[in-house]
């Protein structure tokens, strides 16, 4: 199954954001061939996943170089990830340096489209949440100005309403 097939599966399954979800299925059916990829100018989906650590109620962080703002840890798909949630995955490790995270079970915990600055003009990110283990230790990626836990009620005073919501969602998940 491509990549882009999954997207279709994921987003036809995930009942949450209908009109949000539609969306993102008719910008697929819109773009066969480059929806998931970042050379498609009219957008692209993007994976992402917030790492959580639910024992201690906290979640890690990324202050992102380019846009200067702490955000969950996700970007662009590749030709190499099996699905949506293989691409959160990856992500999520590379950009925390954590081994051994695991995705939350259920699927996707929110969509959220965003505007960026150009050539493309906006993102349609499927978000995941993932466990990270007890001994966790973060790593800086090239990505990141900086890697923080904040516990959930810090959240707000760091991040925009869409790390916010995020986080609520995956809570509520738990």
């Amino acid at each position: 199954m491509s990549l882009y097939d999954d997207a279709v599966l994921v987003l036809k399954g995930y009942e949450e954001q209908e009109e949000l979800r539609q969306y993102y299925l008719d910008h697929l059916a819109a773009h066969p061939e480059d929806g998931m990829w970042k050379a498609c100018t009219d957008g692209h989906v993007t994976a992402s996943a917030l790492v959580i650590d639910p024992e201690r109620g906290r979640v890690l962080l990324t202050l992102h170089k380019k846009l200067r703002m702490w955000l969950q840890m996700g970007g662009h798909c590749e030709p190499g990830d099996a699905s949506l949630a293989a691409a959160a995955l990856r992500e999520a490790t590379e950009e925390s340096g954590v081994p051994g995270l695991t995705l939350v079970p259920g699927g996707p915990v929110r969509l959220d489209r965003h505007p960026i600055p150009g050539p493309c003009t906006q993102h349609l990110d499927v978000q995941y949440a993932a466990s990270a283990p007890r001994d966790a230790v973060e790593a800086i990626s090239d990505e990141s100005l900086d890697l923080r836990w904040f516990a959930y009620d810090e959240v707000a005073g760091v991040a925009d309403e869409s790390v916010v919501r995020l986080v609520e969602a995956t809570r509520a998940r738990l």
